[in-house]
């Protein structure tokens, strides 16, 4: 859980300030800094959903929630403080960090949408197979999860402000990337799973789970 938040607070006030560009076969791809990390979080989603079961899943993705809504306040609080006199770095400090609101708002939804889509499409596909073919289960997870969070997030804090062909790349190469990196860290987080499993002695299988994103309790 210490992972999956800290991974999220940084791809959330870290990444977002920059957009980088790749040379994929000649073409030039536009996508956030961010994303480069950020699927981590999908990768100890699927983690924590495939050994402990949707519900707990849930419990951190809350948590999750709760601390990136507690770094946006503070990061918009500290921007907001009259800078002392001498020191020069209020403008480039604002720039980095500071919190627009529309961009703040988008992030929240998309990633509460994203992550729970995510758990509760990896929890039924558990009961489904059986158990069995985790790999079918993380990337399909991650494609419909980060699929939502993609088709929500640019929209709702770029359209307007971006070009509509800027947008569309950018959601575009962004998700393939997020997918792509789900697919690579496969072995990483069947490694991930074996060892929780053996050392937890748990492997919960979500067949009489109440899958409401809104109860947090484990039950």
């Amino acid at each position: 859980m210490a992972a999956f938040v800290v991974v999220l607070i940084c791809s959330n006030i870290i990444g977002p300030a920059k957009l980088a560009t790749i040379d994929i076969f000649g073409t030039s791809f536009i996508y956030g800094a961010g994303v480069l990390f950020f699927p981590l979080s999908y990768v100890f989603g699927d983690v924590l959903t495939e050994v402990y079961g949707y519900a707990r899943a849930r419990k951190v993705i809350w948590v999750g929630f709760i601390g990136v809504f507690f770094a946006s306040i503070m990061s918009f609080i500290i921007v907001e403080l009259p800078p002392a006199p001498g020191w020069e770095g209020q403008e480039a400090y604002a720039l980095i960090f500071g919190q627009v609101p529309r961009i703040v708002l988008a992030s929240m939804i998309a990633f509460f949408v994203g992550e729970m889509i995510n758990a509760y499409v990896m929890a039924k596909m558990k009961v489904w197979t059986n158990g069995k073919h985790l790999w079918t289960r993380t990337i399909g997870s991650t494609i419909v999860g980060q699929g939502f969070d993609s088709l929500i997030f640019y929209p709702v804090a770029f359209y307007g402000i971006w070009s509509n062909e800027i947008l569309l790349t950018v959601m575009f190469s962004n998700f393939l990337i997020k997918v792509a990196w789900e697919a690579i860290l496969t072995p990483v987080t069947y490694k991930l799973v074996d060892i929780l499993k053996k050392a937890e002695d748990v492997d919960i299988f979500d067949q009489e789970t109440d899958f409401s994103p809104f109860k947090i309790n484990t039950d």
